[in-house]
């Protein structure tokens, strides 16, 4: 089994559907920060949106003062993604020190952010997601969720690089819980390597999502067996780079699993 990279997420919102409101203070994220990256978080995810279903929408201005500080206190910590779909919050994190802009929208909602990771030679993360955060939810709909995932993404692949992104410099997510039903969540992470055909790694989300609730009635602060489980299961199906909340017991859990399929 390949040991994909752990991506430690702070988030530093109040609204966030995990951790809302705890890291909202800048010194905090950034202490949280250095805690995952002494866990074994190999990347950081910094947003200041929250993309939860529902969530509401906040300025560009509330955005940049949320985030910048803690991108600049981080850098020198480990690699910095800036979790943003808005340019100006893209450069900023970039020019602080960030070097992965990850877009939940996949250059939909601006498109200047492709021309800026061009320019920065920054690496793009692009997520499928179906609607935005404020309707996702309401009744998903697809034909085949991981063909329609796949044409998407290789879609936005096409855009990025139209942009002048080198293609070495893209990554992909399929956006686990984002316009997708337990039954679409659960395909994409069953078939998750059909994804691979795309010849970009893989970016996967799982920690502590409503996927998990639905299928035992857990709330959000009891998801961790459930967050293991499947992150073992898509780091087996080929997934480089794994979104979690809780490093140390995902590096803990993945290094197990690898010792276990690896023969010595």
């Amino acid at each position: 089994m390949m040991k994909p990279k752990l991506m430690g997420v702070v988030n530093v919102t109040p609204d966030s559907f995990s951790d809302g409101g705890r890291y909202l203070d800048p010194a905090a994220a950034i202490g949280h920060g250095v805690e995952l990256v002494g866990q074994g978080a190999d990347l950081l995810d910094v947003g200041g949106e929250s993309t939860r279903p529902g969530a509401e929408e906040v300025s560009v201005g509330e955005e940049l003062a949320r985030v910048e500080p803690v991108v600049a206190g981080l850098v020198a910590e480990a690699t910095v993604s800036i979790d943003s779909s808005k340019a100006a919050v893209a450069e900023a994190a970039l020019d602080a020190g960030a070097s992965i802009v990850n877009d939940v929208t996949a250059l939909r909602r601006d498109p200047e952010i492709g021309e800026l990771c061009a320019e920065r030679g920054a690496t793009l993360v692009l997520m499928h997601m179906q609607g935005d955060p404020r309707t996702m939810q309401e009744e998903p709909r697809y034909d085949d969720v991981v063909e329609d995932v796949k044409a998407f993404l290789g879609e936005r692949i096409e855009a990025a690089i139209d942009a002048g992104v080198a293609e070495e410099r893209i990554w992909l997510d399929p956006g686990i819980g984002f316009g997708k039903n337990l039954d679409h969540n659960l395909e994409l992470l069953r078939r998750l390597g059909e994804l691979r055909g795309l010849g970009r790694p893989l970016v996967v989300g799982t920690s502590r999502k409503s996927f998990i609730g639905k299928i035992d009635g857990s709330p959000v602060g009891e998801r961790l067996g459930g967050t293991i489980a499947s992150s073992v299961l898509t780091a087996a199906e080929g997934a480089d780079v794994l979104r979690v909340h809780d490093v140390a017991e995902a590096a803990q859990a993945l290094m197990v699993a690898s010792a276990i399929l690896s023969p010595r």
